[in-house]
Parts: structure tokens; sequence; C-alpha cells
């Protein structure tokens, strides 16, 4: 499947590149990340705690950060196992734009994730729902995170039904294989 979604985040370029490519910012953004540790040049093991529909498991998983255009864009490649849980794989591109003449970025993501497991089994509409919960807890995090560096208020507009529906799925593969950043970076 692939997903695409715009969300603004209310900082400078420079600062929101820099927090998502800080390991202590995404552990504290992404809802029950145990951990982000280096796994080699540009690479991470990541380790969440995540319960989706009647399924609760320890997700661990790896990411690998590639075509990294500095502070503009990267490509994320992500694997992740729950044991009898599921797993999930994929990549996200995710790129950075100036918004609000500079005042705020857009982080931009299409993400193409496959899952398997007991979660592809459990049904969409509870997936959906523990996804989409996933992704605002994220985002709302990674906005305050972002915004108390800079000073600013963290205040993000909902977002639309198709984006929300896209940041599920993203969410569901994040949790599932390595959660983060991507976030910066998740939903159906």
């Amino acid at each position: 499947m692939e997903m695409t979604s715009t969300r603004n985040v209310p900082a400078p370029v420079a600062t929101v590149w820099e927090a998502l490519n800080d390991p202590g910012v995404l552990k504290g953004c992404i809802p029950g990340c145990d951990t982000i540790e280096p796994d080699g040049e540009n690479a991470y093991r990541i380790a969440v705690a995540a319960r989706i529909g009647p399924v609760s498991a320890k997700f661990t998983g790896r990411m690998q950060l590639a075509d990294i255009d500095p502070p503009r864009s990267y490509t994320l490649a992500f694997e992740g196992q729950g044991g009898a849980a599921g797993f999930a794989k994929g990549d996200a591109k995710v790129s950075l734009a100036p918004a609000e003449n500079g005042a705020a970025t857009a982080l931009s993501y299409t993400v193409n994730a496959q899952v398997g497991g007991k979660i592809a089994q459990i049904g969409s509409r509870l997936v959906d729902g523990a996804a989409q919960k996933l992704a605002d807890d994220f985002f709302a995090r990674f906005a305050e995170a972002v915004a108390a560096k800079t000073g600013a208020i963290a205040a993000a507009p909902p977002a639309p039904a198709a984006a929300r529906h896209l940041v599920r799925v993203v969410a569901v593969a994040v949790a599932i294989g390595i959660i983060a950043y991507l976030v910066s970076r998740l939903a159906r």
C-alpha cells in the first residue's frame, strides 16, 4: 500500500530536520517506544510496545536512512517483527519545505508498507483506530517537542480525513516495525 500526507510543524526547516534526526526526541514522541539505538552508519534499532486492537506485543526492528539531502529529505527503509503479532516492512520518503513564511515547516511523506501476521488479520476498523491514535499522538508530541526548542506554541490544525487515514497506516508500520520518524512519517 502507498500513503502520502503533509503535516505542518511550528518551527523552521533546520529545527525540524534536527529533531527528525535526534533519537532522543523521537523516542520521546513515539508512543510506547522503549529504545532507539544506533546500529551502523545512518541506521538504528528500535523497540516499541504497542497494542493494536486485541493484539499487544513488543515490536523490534531496524531502520536505515538513505538518499540523505540535509535539511530537505531522506528515505527511510524499515523492517520489524512483533513475534506472533506480525511484521512490517517498507520505506518512507520524507521531505521538508518552508511553510508560513519560514516560521513553520511542511513535513511531507510517502510510505510504502507491508504488514502481516495477526495484525493484518484483525480487521481494518481496529487497525485504523489504533493507527490513528498512534499517529495523532506522535505528531502532537513531535510538534510540542519541536515547538519547545523554538519557544513556539504547537497548534497544528487537525488533518483532513484522507490525511488521517494515511497517517494511520504509517503509524501501524512504525509501531510494528521501526516506528519512528519517521517520523516522521506514518499511516494508511
